[in-house]
């Protein structure tokens, strides 16, 4: 999908004046280019060059993926910085679920947790390489390659077929639970579509929304989901079905709200829970504002996160997507091939070595 209409780097000429030779063209930047060509330079060597490895876009020509190119998913997955806050807030609705929150604190980095198991503080590098990797998988499986989609998603399984565990509390948690699954993916979908739907320039709605939902029903198949929601209304219903295995940790209670000290923090924990379902801002505790400062405060993000994607213009892994269609495509799109049960057993070790080889 092309950027918003701003200027780009064009050659410009200065007027001509009656008598003297003609000036020759002289190349302008416009501002808003600098700091977009800063942006994708920092993106490119603090996300990209991490964990993109291996994924093809460009090639084989003619293969639609798992969605093709007039699919719904394409043009709302394009839009990055949108689709990173959508993740966002998926990550904060899903880590309602003490079940979650603590297969965070057992199988990943995101923190680092005291001797009484507590957290003793956020863990920056962490939450960078996870933040990569699901930014990574979700715009690989949306318009990468067939291949590339199958890689992610069997990664992604063979990671999630370790995480199994016992909360402080006694209760067991594994991440191929069949409830689980259709939870997690119901945080996903959701938070992605509804920051398209608030902070999207032209943003889907009804029944447009409701075909994307329908469509990324496949990426939940492939990582073993099953019965799952496939419009709006069916993944908030999946959502609030939820709500009696809910809860706020502490560690989750720490990180939002009147708890949050830093200004920069604090203003996307706003956003973020600006978007829950009226029932998770409760549980939250979070009371919007008067309609007037609430649909100031999103002016506010709105114009961040589009300028974001107006500077630094369309994905590059989206035009070597276009390009790879450019002249048609053999299908549709393509299915995932997994199946449920047939993945080869492999240990945390096996898994690790298999993301960095990848």
């Amino acid at each position: 999908m092309p950027s918003l209409p701003l200027p780009s780097l064009l050659p410009s000429r200065l007027p001509s004046v009656p008598g003297l030779p003609a000036v020759a063209r002289v190349p302008v930047q416009w501002p808003h280019r600098f700091v977009g060509d800063w942006l994708n330079e920092r993106f490119t060597a603090n996300v990209k060059s991490k964990f993109f490895r291996g994924m093809e876009f460009e090639a084989p020509t003619a293969d639609p993926g798992w969605f093709g190119p007039e699919s719904r998913t394409w043009y709302v997955h394009s839009h990055t910085p949108a689709l990173i806050f959508g993740l966002q807030c998926a990550s904060y609705l899903e880590r309602l679920d003490p079940s979650i929150y603590w297969m965070g604190m057992h199988h990943s980095r995101l923190v680092e947790n005291s001797e009484n198991g507590l957290v003793a503080r956020i863990d920056l590098e962490g939450v960078a390489i996870r933040l990569g990797h699901s930014l990574a998988f979700f715009v690989g499986t949306a318009y990468g390659s067939t291949a590339t989609a199958e890689r992610l998603a069997r990664t992604v399984r063979s990671m999630h077929h370790t995480i199994k565990g016992v909360r402080p509390d006694g209760l067991a948690y594994d991440a191929d639970d069949p409830e689980w699954l259709r939870w997690n993916y119901a945080t996903v979908v959701w938070g992605i579509a509804t920051a398209h739907e608030i902070y999207h320039p032209k943003p889907l709605r009804g029944a447009a929304l409701d075909e994307y939902y329908a469509e990324f029903v496949r990426v939940g198949h492939a990582l073993g989901g099953t019965g799952l929601p496939t419009s709006k209304a069916e993944t908030l219903d999946c959502l609030e079905e939820y709500l009696p295995k809910l809860g706020l940790t502490y560690g989750s209670a720490m990180a939002t709200g009147s708890n949050l000290t830093n200004p920069a923090q604090a203003v996307v924990d706003w956003a973020i829970r600006d978007t829950m379902p009226s029932w998770a801002a409760r549980l939250v505790m979070y009371q919007p504002p008067n309609p007037v400062e609430r649909r100031a405060r999103r002016s506010v993000v709105w114009t961040a996160i589009n300028g974001l994607h107006s500077s630094m213009g369309t994905a590059p892994e989206f035009a070597a997507a276009q390009r790879r269609v450019a002249g048609g495509t053999t299908s549709l799109h393509t299915e995932p091939t997994y199946v449920l049960g047939s993945d080869p057993e492999m240990d945390r070790e096996q898994v690790e070595r298999v993301f960095a080889e990848s």
